[in-house]
């Protein structure tokens, strides 16, 4: 059992340092039939009782229809345990991906695509049942892989977070094995003797992750100290050093967010400020650029290297609240969501490191819909800022 303590240690670490779960919370689980998530559940069933925490766990498995498959092995398996193991029919998506690797010419089927259905059949189940958050069973190891892959066929240094919440399907992703590795978990599945199912991927072990999968273990062989360090790595923000290091993220081909810390990028946050608030809308500049412009974290989001929009937030660490506000975006580049682009932005990377967390935005009026659909709540009395009616609204995000 040292091994399964030993990832139960891991567990509460990376939910500790990443927020992953709170009271309440009603939390799918995706079941594959591997390893991974077998023994996820297996520990998060255990984490349930000394955690200190009340939370809901549901067993979710899709019937992606590939063949075999049999899951009246977990069915039995789960309901030792109490639970009922949601077999959800998902078995459109083979039929598509099929379609899809014959319209595109491909040797296999396209795996990106089968993980975008994959994440949106169980985003539906969990609406169905209620659920706020989806955990996954990805592992450091996975994690890694991702980042070289992201590297060697992206052109990007990225991989996924251990929990991300995704604005549109309105659900949590948490990864609680995020600190966890491969080998841990495949002690663990033995020693607990974990049934496992029948892996019926058609790409099976013919994928590019499983390429660079053998490369780092070519790596760590060569190099012992590899693997920790590349852990390690993932984990140290403080000794990030690259190009455009706390300057820009870069959304699309045509879309880059900046954090402000240069007087040229300041101008260009008083440029728009200027002609959507004191020019379209008669505020007063003085009523504009109040006393506090410095207290806040301002961002500029550029189109095709043209200033378009701007919002600026602060973070109060005490009471787990974030400000966003001067939320402006030029006339030439209104109805592109740009507003909304950055106010997500602002959501996301402040949740990764905070939770819980409440974002209070002063809006004027006019936008309550806008705010509304954006899960905003408007609350309390409306009140007169620089001659403007506003309304206070917030969001919560456990």
């Amino acid at each position: 059992m040292k091994h399964f303590r030993e990832l139960l240690a891991k567990i509460k670490k990376a939910d500790e340092l990443f927020n992953l779960i709170q009271d309440g919370d009603k939390i799918v689980i995706g079941i594959s039939g591997g390893k991974d998530s077998i023994v996820l559940f297996t520990a998060l069933n255990t984490y349930k009782r000394y955690s200190q925490k009340t939370f809901t766990l549901y067993p979710v498995i899709l019937d992606l229809g590939f063949t075999p498959f049999d899951a009246s092995a977990y069915i039995a398996f789960f309901n030792n345990q109490g639970y009922d193991l949601i077999v959800n029919d998902s078995r459109d998506v083979a039929k598509i991906l099929e379609i899809q690797q014959t319209k595109q010419g491909l040797a296999k089927l396209p795996c990106s695509i089968c993980s975008r259905m994959k994440k949106a059949a169980i985003n539906e189940v969990a609406h169905k049942l209620g659920a706020n958050k989806v955990a996954f069973a990805h592992h450091i190891d996975d994690a890694l892989e991702t980042l070289f892959m992201n590297m060697v066929s992206g052109g990007r240094i990225a991989t996924f977070s251990p929990q991300m919440y995704l604005e549109r399907a309105e659900i949590t992703f948490i990864r609680p094995l995020i600190l966890s590795d491969e080998k841990l978990i495949t002690r663990v599945q033995k020693d607990l003797k974990l049934p496992l199912l029948v892996n019926n991927c058609p790409n099976e072990k013919k994928t590019r992750r499983e390429d660079i999968k053998h490369v780092l273990k070519s790596i760590y062989k060569d190099y012992p100290e590899a693997k920790s360090n590349f852990e390690l790595m993932l984990l140290n923000d403080k000794e990030l050093d690259l190009w455009f290091k706390d300057y820009a993220t870069l959304l699309n081909d045509d879309y880059v967010i900046v954090k402000v810390t240069t007087p040229a990028q300041f101008n260009d946050v008083a440029y728009i400020r200027y002609k959507v608030f004191v020019e379209e809308q008669k505020i007063k500049p003085e009523d504009e650029y109040d006393a506090h412009e410095f207290d806040y974290t301002s961002l500029v989001l550029y189109v095709n290297k043209e200033k378009a929009a701007t919002i600026r937030y602060k973070y109060d660490a005490k009471e787990r609240m974030a400000y966003l506000g001067r939320i402006a975006v030029l006339k030439a580049y209104r109805g592109r969501q740009l507003g909304s682009t950055l106010i997500s932005y602002v959501e996301q990377i402040l949740s990764v490191k905070y939770r819980p967390l409440t974002f209070h935005i002063g809006g004027q009026s006019h936008l309550l819909k806008y705010y509304e659909n954006l899960g905003y709540t408007r609350i309390g009395e409306p009140y007169i800022d620089a001659e403007i009616l506003h309304y206070h609204f917030i969001k919560k995000i456990n």
